[in-house]
């Protein structure tokens, strides 16, 4: 089993964004999966996957 997170694309700045997960609100909805369960990213209906690693997070200021 892996778990996908389906990639959107829903605008071009973070001010097009009409909500998204806090940090504990991902730590809270990842409980319930299998701590070694695989993650990627899944986009355009999957036709492109993605890996999500330690590189995958960058923090940063809206609109950089």
């Amino acid at each position: 089993m892996i778990l996908f997170i389906e990639g959107r694309r829903e605008g071009y700045g973070t001010d097009q964004i009409r909500k998204t997960m806090t940090v504990g609100e991902l730590r809270s909805w990842l409980e319930d999966y299998d701590e070694d369960m695989p993650v990627m990213l899944r986009n355009d209906n999957g036709y492109t996957y993605g890996s999500i690693t330690r590189s995958s997070f960058e923090e940063g200021e809206e609109d950089e």
